[in-house]
């Protein structure tokens, strides 16, 4: 029996004029979606649960089937994983984003331009990054470069829960002054994120993305605090041999720490440009190699949503349906017995730029258990409509796994 989740990262939406009043999973031209969930069980899942901030972390934690409230420790560490940290008890990561702020005299009267500072490169962003870490670093605060925007600070006998740190994919195009740290162990993190920007303004790599147009990774912003995860086995738990398939270090990190499979894909970016043909073939290669469980994250959507990207988001859902949903379920066809989740982690809707803790649409599929849904478009509305419900997104994939 073969696993494959199809996990669409921000694809839910709300209805939006620009698309004529409707949502991107409504407006995209999927084939495969829609002809798997004709067949399907289809209904809407509630991922991030009450009183839980709706990340990418918490959501996709649950639709793995670990539940939040007992295994969510914080994102960073997760992505620390992934880059290869080696954490102790004591330590306290902080997400590291490289952001893009205005020129404003006053650091507080900034504006956050662009929370993944101009979709700078993993090799620019590396010698920024490491260029902070020669003035900055100490030994009780450590700077490591990560993939494009996304780094990692790790704080020697950190404070796990230092104050009020703000994601910057929140507050795009705001003054910053409201969304500082705050909080009873703050300032040093405050003072690092001004000195950055003095630092980073008139670096070398920043000129010259200036001069070629692009915008300058001119900040460090400091967010998502934790410590070091305890996740079980996805082996353990399940009895399935796992991969994940994925461009970002956050799905990564949950992999290693889960004792699955991560696998790397050439030139997977994490935007709409990435190597969706790249993450197909590598999908199928682990199912040939004889993984039971496949899980491929793909980050287009969220992307999209966060910079307002109607018709791109809409791309994204398309080509995630040609080149990676399509062939992967074609080959799997060539087994007895399968069975596909496609599922956005959490809504990520275009009129807020940010994501939402409301219900995502899924459906699963099973080869032998083909059903009759009524159900001819995936989307949103459509999903709601079956009245099928998954109150508790965590015991989706035990319920997936029993196909």
């Amino acid at each position: 029996m073969k696993y494959f989740v199809m996990l669409c990262d921000g694809m839910a939406d709300e209805p939006v004029e620009k698309l004529g009043g409707k949502t991107p999973m409504e407006v995209a031209f999927k084939p495969n979606m829609d002809s798997l969930a004709q067949k399907a069980e289809v209904g809407i899942v509630k991922t991030v649960a009450e009183g839980l901030k709706p990340g990418s972390d918490v959501a996709n934690l649950s639709v793995l089937g670990y539940e939040p409230a007992k295994y969510y420790s914080g994102r960073s560490p997760l992505e620390a994983a992934s880059i290869g940290i080696d954490l102790k008890d004591t330590d306290v990561t902080l997400r590291c984003n490289l952001v893009t702020l205005s020129d404003e005299e006053k650091y507080e009267d900034k504006k956050m331009v662009d929370y993944c500072g101009g979709d700078i490169s993993t090799e620019e962003a590396r010698e920024l990054i490491e260029y902070v870490q020669s003035k900055l670093g100490n030994d009780t605060f450590r700077f490591y470069p990560g993939v494009a925007y996304r780094h990692c600070l790790v704080w020697n006998n950190g404070d796990p829960e230092p104050g009020e740190l703000t994601p910057p994919h929140d507050i795009p195009g705001r003054v910053i002054g409201e969304y500082l740290p705050k909080g009873r162990s703050v300032d040093a993190l405050y003072d690092m994120m001004k000195k950055s920007y003095d630092l980073l303004k008139d670096h070398p790599i920043n000129l010259k993305r200036i001069k070629q147009g692009k915008r300058p990774a001119n900040s460090c912003w400091f967010w998502g605090e934790g410590t070091k995860p305890l996740l079980d086995s996805f082996y353990g738990k399940y009895g399935k041999k796992g991969s994940m398939i994925s461009a970002v270090d956050l799905l990564k990190g949950i992999a290693i720490c889960a004792d699955m499979k991560s696998v790397d894909v050439d030139n997977a970016t994490g935007y709409i440009d990435t190597n969706f043909d790249g993450k197909c073939k590598a999908a199928i290669k682990e199912f040939e190699s004889g993984q039971d469980f496949v899980y491929v994250h793909v980050e287009a959507p969220d992307e999209c949503g966060h910079r307002g990207e109607a018709e791109n988001k809409v791309k994204a859902i398309e080509l995630i349906d040609k080149h990676i949903l399509g062939p992967v379920v074609d080959f799997l066809r060539g087994y007895d017995d399968f069975a596909v989740l496609v599922c956005p982690d959490h809504p990520t809707p275009l009129s807020i730029q940010t994501h939402s803790a409301k219900p995502v649409p899924y459906l699963i599929y099973s080869s032998k258990q083909e059903l009759e849904s009524g159900v001819d478009n995936f989307n949103e509305a459509s999903a709601k409509s079956t009245g099928n419900y998954i109150e508790k997104g965590f015991t989706m994939m035990n319920y997936f796994l029993s196909k």
